[in-house]
Formats: structure tokens, sequence, C-alpha cells
């Protein structure tokens, strides 16, 4: 702008009234906070390639709600550095900085709503599409002493509208224990660096042993866990060594280094962290699941910025897992 319509502007400014210049105030701090927000999640230009084509031959194209836009001089279609990701087509930027805190924070959909000025159906959209990615702060692998232990959720389809079961309350009693049609089997491994995987299983059996932990862990570790044959048959064609407590004779400790407390300990904050939600659906299990593991793992160094990254498709702009530095 040049400097003659800018002191038009300014005195344009000084004839406005009390309604008027709060408004103002709050466009230019809502401008204030997309442009914060753009300058976050905004790619380099060298790393971006077309989400269309996978072309980096590209040249800039303007720019639109604040986000510099490119066209592929391939394909010849225009995209920006959040086109085919989980943070397309959201609106209200100026609020995902916000809205990332109250993610940090765990608080219910409905209060993020009210901390943001937000409804509570956007709130809930953008809860499940900032954390779409948050799978990716898995580790690659655990070493060393690793427990294992499964715990159980009941199967729900909460926001469902046609049940595929007769609606019941919400605290009843589950029937048939383990996994059935009542629940879902969910397996954590965590090693003495408080690194951990997790899985949900439909049936704990020895074939999806196999297919979620191999590759995950070291060949050299020392695999803790009960008793259940499903884990020593798993061990045993694995050929790790095994540290096997026998629970149902109160044997829960070998020498204080065999022993899966780690493993316990997550599950109860685990099911103690979930209670605020009031019911969480088993489609969205995975979601929360990773949400829980990346909060307690890097609570000490997440932050909002941070979190709005992970929103990306990792893969695209091959964003690295978080590291404490």
């Amino acid at each position: 702008m040049k400097a003659q319509t800018f002191k038009k502007l300014l005195q344009q400014v000084e004839k406005l009234n009390s309604d008027q210049f709060r408004r103002l105030q709050e466009n230019l701090k809502s401008i204030e906070l997309s442009n914060k927000v753009a300058a976050n999640i905004e790619t380099p230009y060298q790393k971006m390639h077309c989400p269309h084509c996978q072309s980096l031959r590209k040249q800039r194209w303007g720019k639109r709600d604040g986000l510099q836009r490119y066209r592929c001089k391939d394909c010849k279609r225009t995209y920006n550095s959040i086109s085919n990701t989980p943070l397309s087509r959201l609106r209200k930027k100026e609020q995902w900085l916000e809205y990332s805190s109250c993610l940090i924070s765990g608080i219910s959909i409905r209060k993020a709503a009210i901390e943001c000025g937000v409804h509570r159906n956007t709130s809930f959209r953008w809860r499940h599409r900032f954390l779409a990615n948050a799978k990716s702060v898995a580790p690659e692998k655990l070493s060393g002493i690793v427990e294992a232990g499964e715990t159980y959720f009941r199967k729900s389809e909460k926001g469902n509208k046609r049940l595929e079961r007769k609606p019941r309350k919400r605290g009843s009693y589950v029937f048939q224990k383990g996994t059935s049609h009542e629940q879902v089997c969910v397996l954590v491994c965590r090693d003495r660096q408080a690194y951990t995987i997790d899985y949900i299983f439909e049936s704990f059996t020895g074939e999806n042993l196999r297919a979620y932990l191999d590759g995950k862990v070291n060949s050299d570790i020392l695999f803790c866990s009960d008793g259940k044959s499903t884990y020593r048959k798993f061990i045993k064609e694995k050929g790790y060594r095994h540290g096997c407590l026998n629970l149902s004779r109160g044997i829960r400790k070998i020498k204080d280094i065999v022993h899966i407390e780690n493993v316990d300990a997550y599950h109860s904050g685990l099911k103690q962290w979930l209670q605020r939600f009031h019911g969480v659906a088993t489609k969205y299990l995975e979601n929360y699941l990773s949400w829980y593991r990346e909060l307690d793992e890097f609570a000490d160094v997440i932050r909002p910025e941070i979190l709005l990254l992970r929103g990306k498709e990792a893969s695209r702009y091959k964003v690295q897992p978080l590291t404490v530095t």
C-alpha cells in the first residue's frame, strides 16, 4: 500500500465509533492469527511437489486465504501447501493454533468449541482431521527390555444412526470377557525408554501378533509378558528371550527386571484419560490411542505449532518423527 493511501486509511480509522473500532480490532487479530498459522504450515518451496501428478516442476500462482498457491507445469493444476491433506478445505485458520492447544490439553469437543468460538460439529471435524496423522509419531522399533500387555475396550457405535445391535446403557455389564462381539483388544508394547506402540485386535491370536510385531522389535530383546499361550508360541517362533510371569500364582516381578508394571500403568492412565470423553466410538479408537501416545511420550516438548504440522500428510512432505533435543 502506498504511503498516501495508508495515511488516508488512518484518517478514516479515527472516525470509527466504538462498535466499529471493536470489529476492526477483531478482524486485525483474525488476520494476524491466520498469517501466523500460514507461516507454520507453509512447506518449503523446494520440498513440495504436485499432489495431483507428483511433479516437482511448478511456478508461483498468487495467494489465496493467506497461503501461497502454485501451478504445476506438467498437469497445469493449481494447489497450495495443504491441498489433498487432512487440513484441506477447513476454514477459520486463525483458530487452528488455539485448537491445537485444546488437543494438547485433552479437553472435550464441546469445551474446545467454546474456547475457539466455533460450532461443536466443527470442533469434532477438526479433532479427527488434526489427529489423522498422529500415527506418524510411533517409534520404528522397540529395543532392550520390552513389556507387552493387552487391555479391552467395549465396542461402541457412538454416533451411528443405525446400530448393528440392540441399544444399551453406558456402563452396563459385559457378559463375554476378552475379544468378542462385545469388546476389542488393545495390545500395548513398551520398552524401558518409554517408547510405545499399540494395536487394536479383533481377536488376540499369534497370527495377529506376527502380522503387527514383525519388524517392530529388535531380535535381541527381552520380551516380558504374562504366561498366555499366544505369547509363548509367538516368542518361541521368533527366538526372543522371554521373561514369563505367572500372574495366577502371584508372580508379578522377577528380580526387579522382569515385570510389566510400565504397561499396566500405561493402561491405567489411558483408561482414566479416556473417561473425560464419555465414551469413544470404536471406529475412532485408533486416533485416540495415537493421541494419548503422543501426549505421553512428548508431554514436555510438544507445542501447538508441532501438532498443527502433524495435521498435514507426513508422507507427502516427508515430515520427520518428532524428536527430543
